[in-house]
């Protein structure tokens, strides 16, 4: 009995004491605390093991296993295939040509021609170079028809030094030309005979330098006399240079020019009076590149000062120079155009080179080029054919053309039969579309096409004289095989016009304008490589025999050939 009431007290007890408890936790407030994360929690995964026991199996119709044994049978097969063991094919190897730095060559031919040029380049060091070069051509002439002498000769001399380092390259050189000709397009070629030869001669000394990583990327000088054994005379100073201008974090090119000319005549055409002339002319040409994709444009504009020494006169010009061009498709098809312009310095060198039989007596004057506008398209037919189409539009100010000299009733020198020509200048806008095609095989092969065509519109002269309408040539080289090779070209001009004159004290003018028939030239050669250091060669010239003239009363040589060798070395 005392048990089971000591039973009821301790119940009663703990349910006080839970009570209690229970009470105190109602009162209790939540209390903020830090927690500080010692490691973090990195669970792994515990390896499997594989339970090492065979499971019995207690099926009462379990089998065992058959025993499977194989058993080959041999039997031979007739057969006569010998496989053959494999070899590598040989590639082969074409041995290095041999490359060699100087040559001479000479050729012989009809009219007595002689051909020779000699070629000279020698490696002083590892950075510097001296070099020569010598050519003559001349022939007596005996052109058909002309009773007059017309016999020609040209030689030239030429010698350099240059030197390659690290940061800039330099080079300068000299040079000596000596040429002959004869005015011997007389109209009338039944008169008595008269000396009506002429010479020229040159001398001019120069170099250029450029630089690598400077602000000023390159620049030449050039200094130049020429004459003749009429008295006269000119020089001429030119010097470029072309630097980089840094604004605003892009470069700016720019191009500076410096050109002087002064000559003088010892008459003119009509009187006995000494002729003088002199330009003096600086020039600025900043330009800017944007690249963008496939599109590039070149920004630009030159600005030229003008100073006639003669006359005490200055000008000044601004010409546009923005070019553009646009990938249309990769190398395939390449779009370009610009507007161009630029005062072009002419000289009595630049007319002689061009045309042989000018007169001692010309008016020398630069010519302002207001604008040249072009478009055209270029691009890749294929990996070894390329085109070009392209047409310009050019306004030329006192643009420079020959024009036959009259003939004097009276002549004094043997340039005034009407046998010389003269320049005119006149306000000249040309219109012209030219096309071009190069193929190219495997440089054994090229060929090369192109032609333009003219148009012209004058201010003064009512004629452009002497400009063609057509102008075409073709080139042709071929490597018959490691021996042969051969080569041709052909030339055409259009039609040409000029203006006849007669002028004296009992002759009325009677000017009549003459038409030049147009023509074409062809010309050919084939050689053979004795070895590689001697060759020889076979050329003609003028195949088709035509007696077409370049200039009014003209007339060239027929059907010419000539014959030489090429000799290759080093020293």
């Amino acid at each position: 009995m005392q048990t089971k009431y000591k039973y009821i007290v301790v119940t009663f007890l703990s349910l006080n004491v839970l009570y209690t408890f229970a009470q105190e936790r109602e009162k209790d407030t939540i209390d903020t605390d830090v927690v500080n994360v010692v490691k973090p929690y990195t669970p792994t995964i515990a390896d499997a093991f594989k339970i090492k026991e065979t499971a019995q199996l207690n099926d009462s119709t379990n089998t065992k296993k058959k025993v499977i044994r194989y058993n080959i049978f041999s039997i031979p097969v007739a057969s006569t295939f010998t496989p053959a063991k494999g070899k590598a094919a040989s590639v082969d190897k074409e041995k290095p040509v041999k490359l060699y730095d100087n040559y001479a060559s000479l050729g012989v031919g009809t009219y007595t021609t002689i051909l020779g040029e000699v070629y000279l380049n020698h490696a002083l060091s590892r950075t510097e170079r001296v070099g020569g070069y010598f050519s003559h051509h001349s022939s007596q002439g005996d052109i058909e028809g002309i009773r007059f002498d017309n016999n020609f000769s040209e030689t030239g001399l030429n010698a350099h030094y240059s030197q390659k380092l690290r940061d800039y390259a330099w080079k300068v050189e000299g040079g000596l030309q000596l040429q002959s000709f004869n005015w011997y397009g007389v109209p009338d070629q039944s008169i008595d005979l008269f000396d009506v030869d002429h010479s020229f001669y040159a001398a001019n000394f120069g170099g250029n330098i450029s630089f690598e990583d400077a602000v000023i990327n390159k620049g030449s000088v050039l200094y130049r006399r020429f004459g003749d054994n009429q008295d006269s005379g000119e020089n001429r100073f030119i010097l470029t240079t072309e630097f980089e201008v840094p604004i605003s974090g892009e470069a700016i090119t720019t191009e500076v020019n410096i050109d002087y000319i002064g000559g003088s005549f010892d008459r003119s055409y009509f009187f006995d009076q000494e002729l003088k002339y002199g330009n003096f002319n600086i020039g600025i040409a900043p330009s800017y590149e944007l690249k963008q994709d496939d599109l590039t444009i070149n920004l630009g504009a030159r600005l030229v000062y003008l100073n006639d020494t003669e006359a005490s006169e200055s000008k000044f010009f601004i010409y546009p120079n923005i070019t553009a061009s646009y990938r249309v498709v990769d190398e395939l098809m390449i779009a370009y155009g610009g507007i161009q312009g630029g005062l072009i310095q002419n000289s009595y060198f630049d007319f002689a080179q061009e045309n042989p039989f000018v007169s001692p007596t010309l008016f020398v004057s630069p010519t302002d080029q207001v604008y040249n506008a072009s478009i055209g398209l270029k691009g890749k037919l294929s990996n070894s054919m390329s085109y070009n189409i392209s047409g310009h539009y050019m306004a030329d100010n006192n643009r420079a053309i020959f024009k036959a000299n009259s003939l004097l009733g009276a002549p004094e020198t043997n340039y005034q039969y009407g046998n010389s020509f003269g320049i005119v200048y006149d306000d000249i806008t040309t219109f012209s579309l030219a096309g071009e095609l190069n193929v190219d095989v495997n440089r054994n092969f090229k060929l090369g096409l192109k032609a333009e065509y003219f148009t012209y519109n004058t201010d003064i002269e009512a004629e452009a004289w002497n400009l063609p309408d057509i102008e075409a040539s073709l080139f042709l080289d071929y490597q018959i095989d490691e021996h042969w090779f051969a080569g041709a070209n052909l030339f055409y001009v259009g039609e040409r016009k000029d203006l006849f004159r007669e002028e004296g004290i009992l002759v009325l003018p009677m000017p009549t304008t003459m038409t030049l028939d147009s023509y074409f030239d062809v010309n050919a050669h084939v050689g053979y490589k004795i070895t590689d250091q001697l060759s020889a060669f076979a050329k003609a010239n003028n195949i088709a025999n035509q007696d077409y003239q370049r200039w009014m009363n003209y007339p060239v040589q027929g059907i010419q050939f000539l014959a030489g060798a090429t000799y290759q070395f080093d020293f």
